[in-house]
C-alpha cells in the first residue's frame, strides 16, 4: 500500500473513505464536527451503544452526501487516559481491517489527530501498513476477486513541521517494508525458501543496498571447523551454509544480529509428531527477522556499523544425518553429545556465535530464533522470552519491545540451569531435561559467547499467528525486525 501526503482539512477533503478517530470518555472537535455534518448521527450511535469508541472497535457510515468523503470510518481507541502507540497502532490496523472487508482500497487518514502523543502520524501509518499486509502468492482461484489496497493519503498540517512529519512517514514505509521482507520468507513454503534461497535472498539484498555479503558453503564450513552447523544439515539433500552480511554506517566496533535459519525442521532422527509438522517452515523466523532488519537499516541509513548472521540448515532425517549418542566439536572447540536431534537450533547458533565473537569483534551480540516449545508454555503467544549476560543490554530491548509492541519478558540464566546441561561423555549436551527448557538453552548458547555482551530473544510463541490481530494478520509476524531497529535508532 502507497502512502501519500494531503493537507486539506479533513471536513473538506474528498475521499473513498475517512478514517478518524473516537474514544469512549471524551470526543475531541473533527468528531464533533463530523457529527455536526452528519445531523447527530455519531452522537445518536453513541446514545443506542451501537458505537461508543470501545478500544477494538470500528464502524463505516457512508456520509450521502454530507461530507466530501463517501464513507467516514469510526476507530475505536478505549479511554482517553489508556492512549498509547501500541493501541493508536491497533486501531489503525483495525481500520484497514474494517476497509478491507469493504473493498475499500484508497482512503484517507485522521485518525493520528485524535491522540496527542508523539510522531502519532508515522505510528498510524505504521499501524496500516503493518495491517494491510496479506501473502496470497500461491493462490491460482479467483485472482481477479482478490482484493489488494492500493493507497492512504495521511492528513497532516502545513506547516514548520511539515517536512518532520514527511520524513516520519517514508521512515515508517521503510520499517513496514522490512517487516514485510521478513513475513513474505516466513510465509513460503520450505521446499521454496532453502538455504539455497536464503543465500540468494541476502546476495540480492545486499546488491540493492550497497551491502557486504559473504556466503560460506559446505566445503568452507568443514575446513572452518563449523562441525555443529555442518551436523545439523547432514542429513538433508540441500547443504547448509552461513550467511554474513556487512552494513558501515557509522564508527566502531559493530552490533552483530544472528538468526536461527533453519528452514525446516523435522526433528531429524528424532522426529517430531506428523500433526502441526507443515509449521516447521517457520522455524527461520529468526534469519527473517535479520534478513528485515539489515534491508531497512540500510535503507534508513542508521549511523551504525552492523553485522547479520545466519546459520541456515534443513534437520532432516536420512542415513547421513546425525543421531543420539553422537558427539560433535564445534567451531569454539567444546564438544557436544547430541542427546535430540530436534534441539538443532542451539547447534547452528553455538558456532555462528563463537564465529561472530571471534570474526568481528562486536560491541553487542543479539540473537533471535524460534528456539524452544517451552519458551512458548511459558509466555505463550504475548511476548518473546530475553535472556543475555549484560543487563543494560536486555533492558535496551525490553525498552525497544515495549516501544514497537514487540515485546519480551526477561528470563534467568543462573548458573544452576546448566546443571542439565552437563554431559558425562562430552563438556556439554545439547538437550537436558524439560523443566526450564527454554532458560537452559539459552544457557547453552551463553557458553560460546565469552565476555561479549548478548542478549537471545526467543521467538518461537510470537513468529506466527494463528488466528488475525489488528495488525498482524494470521500466519508470518516479522517479529523482531521493529524491536532491532527501535533498539539500534536509540543507540
Amino acid at each position: 500500500m502507497r502512502i501519500d501526503i494531503g493537507s486539506a482539512k479533513p471536513l473538506e477533503h474528498a475521499t473513498p473513505a475517512l478514517v478518524i478517530g473516537c474514544f469512549e470518555d471524551d470526543r475531541d472537535p473533527l468528531y464533533h464536527d463530523c457529527d455536526t455534518a452528519l445531523g447527530g448521527l455519531l452522537g445518536r450511535l453513541a446514545e443506542s451503544r451501537e458505537f461508543t469508541g470501545k478500544h477494538g472497535s470500528a464502524r463505516l457510515l457512508h456520509t450521502l452526501g454530507r461530507l466530501p468523503a463517501e464513507r467516514l470510518l469510526l476507530v475505536g481507541l478505549g479511554k482517553k487516559k489508556d492512549i498509547s502507540a501500541e493501541r493508536l497502532r491497533q486501531g489503525a490496523g483495525n481500520a484497514v481491517s474494517a476497509l478491507r472487508g469493504a473493498r475499500v482500497a484508497s482512503f484517507s487518514s485522521a485518525l493520528h489527530h485524535a491522540a496527542s502523543l508523539p510522531h502519532a502520524a508515522e505510528t498510524v501509518a505504521m499501524g496500516m501498513l503493518l495491517g494491510s499486509y496479506s501473502f496470497e502468492q500461491y493462490k491460482t482461484k479467483e485472482k481477479e476477486l482478490r482484493f489488494t489496497f492500493d493507497a492512504v493519503t495521511v492528513l497532516l498540517d502545513s506547516g514548520e513541521e511539515a517536512e518532520a512529519e514527511r520524513q516520519a512517514l517514508e521512515r515508517a514505509r521503510i520499517v513496514s517494508e522490512g517487516v514485510t521482507l521478513a513475513r513474505d520468507l516466513v510465509s513460503h513454503p520450505g521446499n521454496v525458501v532453502t538455504p539455497v534461497y536464503l543465500a540468494q535472498a541476502a546476495r540480492e539484498l545486499a546488491e540493492r543496498n550497497g551491502l557486504e555479503c559473504r556466503v560460506y558453503e559446505l566445503e568452507e564450513l568443514e575446513r572452518m571447523g563449523m562441525n555443529a552447523l555442518v551436523g545439523v544439515g547432514k542429513g538433508a539433500a540441500v547443504a547448509p551454509r552461513l550467511i554474513v552480511l556487512r552494513y558501515q554506517g557509522g564508527k566502531g566496533r559493530p552490533v552483530a544480529l544472528v538468526g536461527k535459519g533453519i528452514t525446516f525442521d523435522s526433528g531429524g532422527i528424532s522426529i517430531k509428531p506428523g500433526a502441526g509438522m507443515e509449521a516447521m517452515k517457520t522455524d527461520m523466523a529468526g534469519s527473517a527477522a535479520v534478513l528485515g532488519t539489515m534491508e531497512a537499516a540500510a535503507r534508513l541509513k542508521l549511523p551504525v556499523n552492523l553485522v547479520g548472521i545466519v546459520p541456515t540448515a534443513e534437520n532432516m532425517p536420512d542415513g547421513n544425518a546425525f543421531k543420539p549418542g553422537d558427539i560433535l566439536t564445534s567451531l569454539s572447540g567444546t564438544t557436544i553429545e547430541i542427546t535430540n536431534t530436534d534441539a538443532e537450533g542451539r547447534l547452528i547458533l553455538c558456532d555462528a556465535l563463537h564465529f561472530a565473537r571471534e570474526q568481528f569483534k562486536p560491541a553487542a551480540m543479539v540473537d533471535l530464533a524460534t528456539l524452544t516449545g517451552a519458551c512458548v508454555v511459558a509466555l505463550g503467544h504475548e511476548a518473546s522470552g530475553l535472556m543475555g549476560n549484560d543487563q543494560r543490554l536486555v533492558d535496551a530491548l525490553k525498552r525497544a519491545g515495549d516501544e514497537t509492541g514487540e515485546r519480551v519478558w526477561p528470563l534467568p540464566l543462573w548458573e544452576e540451569y546448566g546443571e542439565v546441561m552437563k554431559s558425562d561423555v562430552a563438556d556439554l549436551k545439547n538437550a537436558g531435561s524439560r523443566d526450564g527448557g527454554a532458560i537452559s538453552a539459552g544457557w547453552f548458547l551463553k557458553q560460546f559467547v565469552g565476555d561479549t555482551r548478548w542478549a537471545h530473544l526467543d521467538i518461537a510463541g510470537t513468529a506466527w499467528n494463528d488466528k488475525a490481530r489488528p495488525y498482524g494478520p494470521k500466519g508470518a509476524t516479522g517479529v523482531g525486525v521493529r524491536l532491532l531497529l527501535e533498539f539500534l535508532q536509540a543507540r
